[in-house]
């Protein structure tokens, strides 16, 4: 009976296994990044001048062209900052070209530096944009656009150095945009307008996160990636594929939500660009699609307009974060910003509340002993203490099946011929013996949920991207780069290229040599069939190929896990029969 139980749950640790394989496949690697030149070429006006938006605001009002609207070579400011660096696009006044100094696109050491913004002429164009529209159509009124050409007060924007942008419209209207950064990935953007033309103007202030194509979603089901958004405390989270099916003409909008603050962008599995509008202010957010330019928007802008009267000024803030999905990063800024639940950028799931324990247990452990690989076995060694007790109690229960068998298949034969009293007397037999046949389960139960906090862990979270460990191992989070069909690279070629399940690293080899001696360390205190011995054998076979194409850090977690339960069966099961034997020994003397 508690045979059959093992290779019950055996299997159905398969089946989850397959789960993860199928429904949540790995990331290919990253695409080379864009490269983008200090001064680029002469952008086209994309519809984005005039489209997202304009289902929750009056249109804009018929506009002048000035002449520092025409056609010609961008001008750029250049961005250096401690952890970003790249520019700014006079043309328009956007953020479209920031590339991450911290951070690489592979883990060779030349590997190009990731990049999260990109121009609109590019192929996979990324850019943040601002700006105003009109309240009424009743005055034509000169707005900036795509193909403003902004004046800049300095040369370079910097953590110490912000900058200022200005534009005047010939009517009267001067146009700012203050921009600065922090060490990290955070912009604050601030757009005053000035009133000289006599009357009062009315204007809604937007800010809006761009992105000029559909992105391979990496994923799966198991993590996020797209447009999303916190307003009022409450979490959406839109698809790329909902947005360009809703998002129809003329409104062109896909979500739009009413409320105070809040923040939204566009996420990717370790990246996200985000706007956080002031967040005392009435703000509309929205997930926008320009088909004819294939972008995506997403953005907020102001529910009531902004009133600036003659000879006065007005003013409007908003933050804009555009790099790496760092867990304590983002916590930081949702302290000191006020920004709600700005930690859900990270996609923890719907067991958030031990995923990210788990997580800051790992990460504390990583700060202490400089790796989070050893972070990953120490956790191991924690939760095998944690789970002793059950432990005891599971392997208690598997040497009382196991001494039972005689009597259950004594039973069997004598009632065979009637299965119900059978299995009355077989229960009767186990309850006055004091066997709980869910007692073999409820350690496997229990430690599921610590096995699913940690490959969330090892797949949404960047701190464990790239994070090595000893020997070829280089980033925990991908699989193991080793192959045996090509002799762990003593044979110059990919096995892959040919047939995807030809990958078969070390790690997961030795994973399944742990599984195998741990199942032979059980065999060897219970009773099992020769044909259950069978299946047995080839089921450390079938978990070292699904093991193979899982992060090479959940793969360390379990051979280590194997190794720890391997020992404490043989110190356990070693106690047990000995107490069994010492009454036997009293008995005989």
């Amino acid at each position: 009976m508690d045979s059959k139980r093992l290779i019950l749950a055996t299997l159905l640790s398969a089946l989850v296994l397959i789960g993860f394989d199928y429904f949540f496949p790995q990331a290919p690697a990253h695409q080379p990044s864009q490269q983008v030149a200090q001064t680029a070429a002469s952008q086209s006006a994309p519809a984005s001048a005039t489209g997202a938006g304009q289902a929750v605001v009056p249109r804009d009002s018929a506009s002048a062209t000035p002449a520092d609207t025409s056609d010609g070579p961008d001008t750029r400011i250049a961005i250096n900052a401690p952890s970003v660096q790249g520019s700014i696009n006079l043309r328009g006044a956007r953020l479209d070209d920031l590339v991450l100094k911290q951070y690489r696109e592979t883990v060779k050491p030349d590997s190009p530096d990731v990049r999260v913004l990109s121009p609109v002429d590019t192929k996979r164009a990324d850019f943040v944009d601002f700006g105003w529209r009109a309240a009424t159509s009743d005055v034509p009124l000169a707005l900036p656009n795509a193909r403003t050409l902004w004046k800049a007060s300095g040369t370079v924007l910097d953590a110490d150095h912000p900058l200022t942008l200005s534009w005047d419209n010939g009517q009267g209207l001067t146009f700012e945009v203050a921009l600065g950064v922090d060490k990290d990935y955070m912009f604050t953007v601030t757009q005053r307008v000035h009133n000289a033309t006599g009357q009062s103007v009315a204007l809604y202030p937007y800010y809006r996160v761009n992105r000029g194509y559909t992105p391979e979603e990496t994923g799966g089901m198991l993590v996020h990636e797209g447009p999303i958004a916190v307003i009022d405390d409450r979490l959406n989270e839109g698809s790329y594929k909902s947005v360009r099916n809703d998002g129809v003409p003329p409104e062109n909008v896909a979500w739009s939500h009413q409320g105070t603050g809040g923040w939204a962008g566009i996420t990717d599995k370790y990246w996200l660009m985000a706007i956080v509008p002031d967040q005392t202010a009435s703000v509309v957010g929205t997930y926008a699609w320009q088909a004819a330019q294939g972008q995506y928007q997403v953005g907020f802008t102001a529910t009531a307009p902004v009133q600036v009267g003659a000879g006065q000024s007005a003013s409007t803030q908003a933050h804009v974060f555009a790099g790496a999905k760092e867990v304590r990063l983002l916590e930081q800024y949702e302290h000191d910003l006020h920004i709600p639940m700005f930690w859900k950028a990270v996609d923890f799931g719907w067991l958030s509340f031990l995923t990210r324990p788990v997580f800051f247990v790992l990460d504390w452990l990583n700060s202490h002993l400089g790796s989070f690989g050893m972070a990953l076995l120490t956790f191991t060694v924690i939760v095998k203490v944690a789970f002793l007790p059950l432990t005891i109690k599971q392997m208690r229960m598997t040497w009382k099946t196991s001494r039972l068998k005689p009597q259950v298949d004594l039973i069997r034969a004598r009632h065979k011929d009637d299965p119900v009293v059978m299995q009355q007397q077989i229960m009767m037999l186990y309850r006055k013996e004091k066997v709980s046949l869910f007692g073999g389960f409820l350690p496997l139960f229990i430690q599921a949920p610590v096995f699913w906090c940690l490959y969330k862990d090892l797949y949404v979270t960047i701190e464990m991207r790239h994070a090595p460990f000893v020997g070829w191992v280089k980033d925990l989070s991908a699989q193991d780069p080793t192959n045996i069909f090509n002799l762990f690279g003593l044979i110059p070629f990919d096995p892959t290229h040919i047939l995807p399940v030809l990958t078969l690293g070390a790690w997961p080899i030795l994973y399944g040599a742990s599984m195998f001696i741990m199942q032979k360390i059980s065999a060897s205190s219970t009773s099992i069939d020769p044909a259950q011995q069978k299946v047995m054998m080839f089921i450390p076979l079938l978990f070292t190929f699904f093991m193979a194409h899982q992060p090479v850090g959940l793969v360390i977690y379990y051979c280590w896990s194997n190794v720890l339960t391997a020992i404490q069966q043989i110190i356990i099961m070693g106690r047990l029969k000995a107490a069994d034997a010492k009454p036997q020994l009293v008995a005989k003397k």
